[in-house]
Order: C-alpha cells, then sequence, then structure tokens
C-alpha cells in the first residue's frame, strides 16, 4: 500500500494576531462556467505557526497536517518571501 503525499499550499499570510496560528490566503484562478472568463477564487487557512515567525504580508508554504484545534488542519513549513 501506498503512503498519500500530503497537500502542500503557496499563500499569503492575512493575519497573524492569534498565538502561533496565521491565516493564510491562497488565491486560485478558475474560469467561470458560462461566460468562460478567469476568475480569482480565494480560500482562507489558519496554519499552525509554531515559533510565531510570520508576519502580515509573507508569502508562506502550508502542508496538510493532523487535526490541531478546531478549525486548524494546516501548518506552516516555509517562509517562502518576507513582507517589506
Amino acid at each position: 500500500m501506498r503512503k498519500a503525499r500530503r497537500k502542500v499550499l503557496i499563500g499569503e499570510v492575512v493575519s497573524n494576531k492569534m498565538d502561533k496560528t496565521v491565516v493564510v490566503a491562497v488565491e486560485r484562478i478558475v474560469r467561470h462556467p458560462i461566460i468562460s472568463k478567469p476568475i480569482r477564487k480565494t480560500a482562507r487557512f489558519k496554519a499552525h505557526d509554531e515559533h510565531n515567525q510570520a508576519k502580515v504580508g509573507d508569502v508562506v508554504e502550508i502542508v496538510e497536517t493532523r487535526p490541531l484545534s478546531k478549525e486548524k488542519r494546516w501548518r506552516v513549513r516555509k517562509i517562502i518571501k518576507t513582507a517589506d
């Protein structure tokens, strides 16, 4: 039996007001089914940030993990780009 890989997403930190938690907005572009115009869809995920390193505006990589709380199912793997 093959082990399933964990999902990895890249997004921007939009909130870091909680302790050890950041909110990451992941944006994707989908085509509208009727008018065929590209539309941006944003999903927001709560991710665990053990050392409170991620700041608002940072681009981070998050990875799926076991449930850590009621809404937290992701953790920050690394900070790709820091906010200026």
